[in-house]
């Protein structure tokens, strides 16, 4: 259980933590690979949200499963890209938080997720929560935690 201290001050920085879906390169699930490829390839980022064309979120896509989907017996083959869907290659097990989830959960997911996707009770895409900036809540709430709270050590003496 996150200290409630510690919570308080990291929520008072929750409304910089979504980034949202307007701001978030993804792809629809009927796109081809080269696409996406290119998607990727111009943003930088090596994997992005895949959505149906109801803006439902419906899983990720990398560089590297794309570059999985090109390896052949003889070496690397793009000419199937433009004939391939997103939604063959794309992982479809992702976790998803929606505005209820607690930030202990946030936080746990965040250990193995570089992002979150974030999602409304009908799976519509609203945006993602990077790692990046729920450590820049985390580093406020250390630097700001004994100037709003009194902070007192307790040794364990077991």
């Amino acid at each position: 259980m996150i200290a409630k201290s510690a919570a308080d001050l990291i929520n008072k920085q929750k409304e910089h933590f979504l980034i949202s879906a307007d701001q978030v390169a993804n792809v629809f699930e009927k796109n081809h690979l080269d696409h996406a490829f290119l998607v990727l390839t111009k943003i930088g980022y090596s994997k992005i949200p895949v959505l149906d064309k109801d803006q439902h979120f419906k899983g990720l896509i990398s560089l590297s499963m794309i570059t999985e989907s090109m390896l052949g017996l003889n070496g690397i083959d793009p000419s199937n890209l433009s004939q391939r869907q997103v939604c063959e290659v794309m992982q479809k097990d992702v976790p998803v938080i929606t505005d209820n989830d607690s930030l202990e959960e946030v936080l746990h997911l965040l250990v193995d997720q570089p992002f979150l996707v974030v999602v409304d009770s009908e799976n519509i895409f609203k945006g993602i929560i990077t790692r990046r900036e729920l450590m820049k809540a985390i580093n406020y709430m250390v630097h700001e935690l004994d100037k709003k709270y009194e902070v007192n050590l307790r040794e364990n003496l077991s």
